[in-house]
């Protein structure tokens, strides 16, 4: 703070970029279904980065988040849940955006209390977990088209589940 100048905040723009964001959304109070809107077009977005930007290495990443969640589909939803985070947050990286990667993260820390909660058993897991394969096997043919488009058809019965939980 400097009187009679103002007050200046130290950091890069993409560190204050989440923080800001988010404090404006919450003082706008933005419904769940505008947010479940919002993240959705950046999912697709960033699915179709991924599969233009993609390397073998980080297939490897992806394909391990993978495994954990069909490891846990029909025994451990908190453990699927948290593989299927992690699979997003990946995805995100390798979109190579830190801009789009901030925005996402606002968005999905605002839903994350309805994410928790979204898969609520072993079919809803089920689901999702086909769908990922569905993103997965396009990301790894390098196919835009087809990330998006399975990323978009994701992203609408995740919002249906979070959606209903949120009304819950």
């Amino acid at each position: 703070m400097r009187p009679g100048s103002g007050t200046y905040l130290r950091g890069t723009a993409s560190e204050m970029l989440p923080q800001t964001l988010s404090w404006g959304i919450l003082i706008g109070e933005r419904s769940t279904a505008e947010l479940l809107e919002l993240r959705s077009g950046l999912e697709i977005y960033v699915a179709r980065l991924a599969a233009a930007r993609i390397t073998d290495d980080r297939v490897e990443v992806l394909e391990r988040h993978l495994n954990r969640m069909r490891a846990n589909v029909d025994d451990d939803l908190r453990a699927f849940v948290k593989a299927d985070l992690a699979w997003h947050h990946e995805l995100a990286s390798i979109a190579g955006n830190s801009t789009l990667v901030g925005l996402l993260q606002v968005v999905q820390s605002l839903l994350r209390v309805w994410v928790d909660r979204a898969v609520h058993g072993a079919d809803d897991a089920r689901t999702a977990l086909t769908e990922h394969e569905a993103v997965f096997d396009a990301l790894r043919a390098h196919d835009p088209d087809a990330a998006a488009s399975a990323m978009a058809s994701h992203m609408s019965t995740a919002s249906e589940r979070l959606s209903r939980t949120a009304d819950a």
